[in-house]
């Protein structure tokens, strides 16, 4: 049986992929701040998926996240789905600090801890880390500054994580998803975005982008075209830009 741990499970595209696999026969490792939502996730295939409240940005969140890999007995897939984003035109250094904790030293957090287990334990078949990143990274975006330098943060970090594994020989897979908007907490409610997609659209692109171990995948293919024209934009137009998303 497969085994698959999901950091940032209690909503949106972590809930929805989490409870796709249980429903597949996966052992499933939920975590998330909401312990009572965990529970209740959980409680939707109690045979098959255990949960643990962390905090990725906490003191302890490796511990707690040894202790989920632990209860189901091993991790073949670490998916991290944490997020945290602002529309922050004000600069607001509340707002940029959340963002950097949950998306810099949160995910370099868990994201190491993975990696490491994977170095240190024998396992049988390979590893895998993925990670749920954005295309907001592409550009930096002006009125969510903080935001798009955190996943550029994690698209770079990831790169170097994988010629790290070359370079020590250890046997894990990387893969950078990067999803256009989707209909999640993360967004304005109300508010119009384009090409924004449901998470029942996008979570099979990004389940299958996981489990064929590509290295980075754009979710979905519009996305993948004007990522590519995105970044063809010259630094002299784009401040020029006025992006109100």
């Amino acid at each position: 049986m497969k085994k698959l741990i999901v950091v940032g499970a209690s909503s949106g595209m972590g809930m929805r992929i989490a409870t796709d696999f249980a429903r597949l026969g996966w052992r499933v490792g939920i975590a998330a701040r909401r312990e009572d939502r965990l529970k209740e996730i959980s409680e939707l295939y109690p045979d098959r998926i255990e949960y643990m409240a962390i905090d990725v940005t906490a003191e302890d969140a490796v511990e707690r996240f040894y202790k989920l890999i632990e209860a189901i007995g091993g991790m073949d897939y670490l998916l991290y789905a944490a997020g945290c984003g602002w529309q922050n035109p004000e600069l607001d250094v509340a707002k940029d600090r959340q963002t950097l904790d949950v998306n810099v030293i949160g995910f370099t957090r868990i994201v190491n801890a993975a990696y490491k287990y994977y170095k240190e334990t024998a396992n049988v078949s390979r590893g895998h880390i993925a990670v749920i990143t954005s295309v907001a990274g592409t550009k930096g975006i002006g009125v969510s500054a903080t935001y798009s330098a955190s996943k550029r943060y994690q698209w770079t970090y990831l790169q170097a994580l994988d010629q790290l594994a070359h370079i020590q020989h250890v046997d894990v897979a990387i893969t950078d998803i990067r999803p256009g908007f989707v209909d999640t907490p993360l967004l304005v409610k109300g508010k119009d975005y384009p090409m924004e997609m449901s998470v029942a659209y996008a979570a099979p692109r990004i389940e299958r982008a996981m489990l064929t171990g590509r290295r980075v995948a754009v979710v979905d293919a519009r996305w993948a075209v004007a990522c590519a024209l995105w970044r063809c934009i010259p630094d002299a137009l784009w401040r020029r830009l006025a992006l109100r998303l």
